[in-house]
């Protein structure tokens, strides 16, 4: 299956990070493209204005009604399998693929690189990006949230270099065959899906199999929890921490977006770029959306927004607040993400938040339908107490942006954390700046 065999295409849950540039890209391939999402959000809106037609109604009835025939449904995997919309596709023989087999579908046709990992996928890809438009190397690339440097998670190239993320979850990276794959990290992560560790280092062997012999993959050869998928391995193996280069200057803290920058680094070396436009391009790099993003001020508290929602995550967004700020009292505005998650996952982010000096919690969101799991946010504020730190559950966004309004001063720094949408808090807090 080839993308031109297909002219209307259908998505379903057409506003996430990654289906709005996949969406991005069949329009750019001038592809008539449809599809829905369960509510208007600037992403929605932004992507008709690009020439989508949307619609926010998902009871079928777009599929089974257009005016043009639709021949390819893509849907998120966010959607449940009695979705109607896609329950109407099969009905009618229309093919559908997931966000994942799509994107193979129109990425290796490239040379392409994929850039995996349980944390650090997003900022990596981003930088590794402007390492190629630095090099003049025009790439296309599909990321997993909003460059900064151009408000889009999506490039249109036209060499031959394909840059996408690759994500674990489901095995979904398995949809692609990456030329060069980057391992950012790995740890027991999708506990819904990955019973274990082991469970999610053999996804990672599986994929990184798919290299060829004149490729590379590329990791920290080092960290135990990676060494597992080298195995077996007849591609190149580069350790990104030989790219490691503490002279450069970022603009975003913390040592784990330094090794990003060596990840991105070592991939832009096995290309042939030269160090010199590497090192132009990560101390230029401006970050992406929701990556410690910093939105404004509260108070004269400087507020940043983070998608961090594992403790790794957590642990690194919080040292890099402390880096920047080591004399401010600190907030953290956390959001957890799926029950299942929250309870396999408790006593590691009881211990990573209490690291702030102020944990403010909101329910948990249900990302998806989830059985069994019973931890919640007033249960990770109760831990977090015993572990003596100040810490307080709010039932709604709109009171812990409350609180917050009416405590902070410029003494202290807001971190807003969270996958779901708890980036509204860090909206409301500085919608005076």
């Amino acid at each position: 299956m080839r993308l031109s065999d297909y002219n209307h295409i259908y998505m379903i849950g057409i506003g996430g990070i990654g289906m709005s540039g996949l969406a991005r890209l069949f329009l750019h391939e001038k592809k008539r493209v449809s599809g829905s999402d369960i509510q208007e959000s600037p992403n929605t809106q932004k992507l008709s204005e690009e020439g989508a037609l949307l619609t926010y109604v998902q009871n079928g009835d777009a599929v089974r009604g257009s005016d043009q025939a639709i021949d390819l449904v893509v849907y998120t995997e966010a959607v449940s399998s009695d979705n109607a919309e896609l329950l109407a596709a099969k009905a009618q023989g229309i093919p559908t693929m997931n966000y994942f087999e799509a994107l193979g579908m129109v990425a290796n046709e490239y040379y392409l690189i994929a850039v995996s990992g349980t944390h650090g996928k997003t900022t990596t890809t981003a930088m590794l990006i402007d390492i190629l438009e630095e090099a003049s190397m025009d790439p296309t690339a599909i990321v997993g949230s909003l460059r900064s440097k151009t408000g889009s998670n999506f490039r249109a190239g036209k060499s031959k270099y394909f840059i996408v993320e690759a994500c674990e979850y489901r095995r979904d990276f398995m949809s692609l065959k990456p030329d060069v794959l980057i391992i950012t990290n790995i740890e027991h992560e999708h506990v819904d899906y990955y019973p274990n560790l082991a469970s999610v280092q053999a996804a990672f062997k599986e994929f990184a199999l798919r290299v060829p012999e004149d490729g590379a993959v590329i990791a920290n050869v080092t960290d135990p929890n990676v060494a597992p998928v080298f195995e077996g391995l007849q591609c190149a193996i580069i350790d990104y921490r030989q790219a490691l280069d503490l002279s450069i200057s970022l603009r975003l803290p913390g040592l784990h977006n330094r090794f990003n920058a060596a990840a991105a680094a070592s991939a832009g070396r096995f290309l042939g770029i030269e160090q010199k436009a590497i090192n132009e391009a990560l101390e230029n790099f401006a970050g992406t959306w929701r990556r410690f993003e910093y939105k404004g001020e509260c108070n004269n508290a400087p507020v940043y927004d983070d998608y961090a929602h594992h403790p790794t995550e957590i642990a690194a967004s919080i040292s890099g607040a402390r880096e920047l700020y080591p004399d401010k009292k600190l907030t953290a505005i956390f959001q957890p993400h799926t029950f299942s998650r929250t309870s396999e996952l408790f006593d590691d982010f009881a211990r990573e938040l209490s690291k702030a000096d102020r944990v403010i919690l909101v329910p948990v969101y249900a990302a998806r339908k989830e059985e069994g799991y019973t931890r919640t946010s007033e249960d990770l504020a109760a831990a977090i107490k015993e572990l003596g730190r100040e810490a307080v559950h709010f039932q709604t966004l709109e009171a812990a942006a409350l609180e917050v309004e009416e405590t902070v001063s410029k003494d202290d720094v807001v971190l807003v954390m969270g996958a779901g949408n708890i980036s509204l808090v860090a909206r409301q807090l500085t919608s005076g700046s």
